[in-house]
C-alpha cells in the first residue's frame, strides 16, 4: 500500500489540531502506521496552520513529499488554495466555503481570491460546501471539521465503525452524539455528490 497523504488547511482557532487527532486515530485503529504534524504556530494570531497525516504500513515521515498531497481539507479556501501547488494531478479537495478575511483584505490592501479559489476547484475533483451551516443543522456549527472529515472517509481505507470510534476516543462523551451525526452528514453529502 502506498502512502495516503492528507493535508488539512485553515487558520488559527478553527480545531486544526482535533481534526488532525481524528483522521489519526481513525487510521491507527484499523492497524496503519501514521505520521503527523501541526503547524499551528501562528495560531494565536489567527495566521494560517496547516497540519498533515500520513498513513500506511510503514511511514517514515509526517511530512509529505512535494506534490504528493492525495486529499485537500480546506477548512479556510485562501488556505486550502496556498497549498494547490503540492496536490497530485488526481488529488481531491474538499473545501468550507466559509471565507475568513486575513488583515491585508479587511484594510483593503488586497483582495480575497475568489476566482482563483475556484479555479483551484475547477482543475481538481473537488466539493465545496458550507460546513458551518450543515453542521448547525445537526445542532452545533463547532463539529464542521468532523463534517468534512466524514466528506473525505470515503478515500481513506477505514471502516464506518472505526471511524465512530474514533470519534469515541477523540471527543468528550458529551458532544460525541453531534460528532458521529455531522460525520454520517459528511459522509452522505459525499456520497450524494459527484465528489466520488
Amino acid at each position: 500500500m502506498k502512502p495516503i497523504n492528507v493535508l488539512i488547511a485553515g487558520i488559527g482557532g478553527q480545531g486544526l489540531v482535533m481534526t488532525t487527532e481524528l483522521i489519526c486515530q481513525a487510521a491507527f485503529g484499523e492497524g496503519y502506521d501514521i505520521k503527523s504534524n501541526d503547524v499551528i504556530g501562528l495560531a494565536q494570531r489567527g495566521g494560517r496552520v496547516w497540519g498533515s497525516v500520513r498513513i500506511g504500513k510503514k511511514i517514515y515521515s509526517p511530512n509529505i513529499p512535494e506534490g504528493e498531497v492525495d486529499l485537500l481539507l480546506g477548512i479556510e479556501p485562501m488556505e486550502a488554495l496556498r497549498w494547490q501547488f503540492d496536490l497530485k494531478t488526481e488529488a481531491k479537495i474538499l473545501l468550507n466555503q466559509h471565507q475568513v478575511y486575513p488583515t491585508i483584505v479587511q484594510q483593503e490592501q488586497a483582495v480575497y481570491p475568489e476566482e482563483e479559489i475556484q479555479q483551484m476547484l475547477e482543475k481538481f475533483d473537488s466539493l465545496s460546501l458550507d460546513a458551518f451551516k450543515e453542521a448547525r443543522e445537526c445542532g452545533n456549527e463547532k463539529a464542521a471539521n468532523t463534517l468534512m472529515v466524514g466528506g473525505i472517509s470515503h478515500f481513506l481505507p477505514i471502516s464506518e465503525e472505526g471511524w465512530l470510534e474514533a470519534i469515541k476516543r477523540t471527543y468528550p462523551e458529551k458532544l460525541q452524539a453531534v460528532n458521529e451525526k455531522v460525520w454520517k452528514k459528511g459522509r452522505d453529502i459525499a456520497q450524494q455528490s459527484e465528489f466520488l
